[in-house]
């Protein structure tokens, strides 16, 4: 039961072969920068030098930031705008000769995190939110997945997405402080928790690392976890996603 799992991100794209079991990554996570610009061709050939640095002859999950419909990229967030419409993952069975499931990554994220992580058990409505370049969030209604549920997206100022203003990007960009961009994390789930009254939070991504700095800023009335997968969650749930071509 194993399977190739990459995860496409705007800054990176990382891979490992997964025992979709346990959850377990078989070797060290293989990563390579994602091309700039971010265009269907060069990040298809990304693909193809992990698949030849594992040297994979299987079939292959993958994560991709945006939303994704049967296989078609809907929108672009943050990869090229070429990428609208395209089916990702023909493109990338044709690049490589091997078959792959494409879905969107944060939905990955959260399938990895439900399953192995902090999410195992959780029933009602859990969002996990992957802090990163943007804000992906995967939900979940008593363990199942509603796919491409994009609260990121959500417009805020100037008709931005509201991940213009709280991602860790922004944080960056902005050159805040953890607390000053803790207060920012906090208005996006108070927009969240407005709209959707989720029962559970669990925060990934990168910036969940750093929990401890800004979650005295946090004032929801909602739990809120830590994920446990960490950076490993998106290469197993892309990898999970694709246990029905074994």
């Amino acid at each position: 039961m194993e399977i190739l799992g990459i995860d496409i991100g705007g800054s990176g794209i990382k891979g490992a072969p997964v025992n979709i079991k346990t959850g377990e990554l078989l070797t060290e996570r293989y990563r390579v920068a994602t091309p700039q610009p971010s265009t269907p061709a060069q990040v298809a050939d990304a693909v193809k030098t992990l698949v030849d640095h594992f040297q994979w002859k299987g079939p292959v999950g993958c994560g991709f930031p945006t939303v994704i419909a049967h296989g078609q990229a809907r929108y672009h967030s943050n990869m090229d705008p070429s990428w609208v419409g395209v089916q990702v993952d023909e493109l990338f069975s044709q690049r490589t000769g091997l078959p792959f499931r494409v879905i969107n990554d944060a939905d990955a994220a959260g399938l990895a995190e439900m399953h192995f992580g902090a999410g195992q058990g959780q029933m009602g409505l859990v969002f996990v939110i992957t802090i990163g370049t943007g804000l992906g969030s995967g939900v979940f209604y008593n363990g199942t997945l509603i796919p491409n549920f994009e609260v990121g997206r959500l417009l805020h100022k100037d008709g931005k997405p509201i991940e213009f203003y709280a991602s860790d990007a922004a944080r960056q960009r902005k050159g805040l402080s953890y607390k000053a961009w803790g207060r920012r994390f906090d208005l996006f789930l108070q927009h969240v928790v407005r709209l959707f009254s989720p029962d559970l939070f669990i925060l990934g991504g990168g910036a969940s690392k750093k929990l401890a700095k800004f979650e005295d800023m946090l004032t929801v009335d909602v739990p809120i976890l830590a994920a446990e997968s960490r950076n490993r969650a998106g290469i197993i749930g892309a990898a999970m996603a694709a246990r029905d071509l074994l």
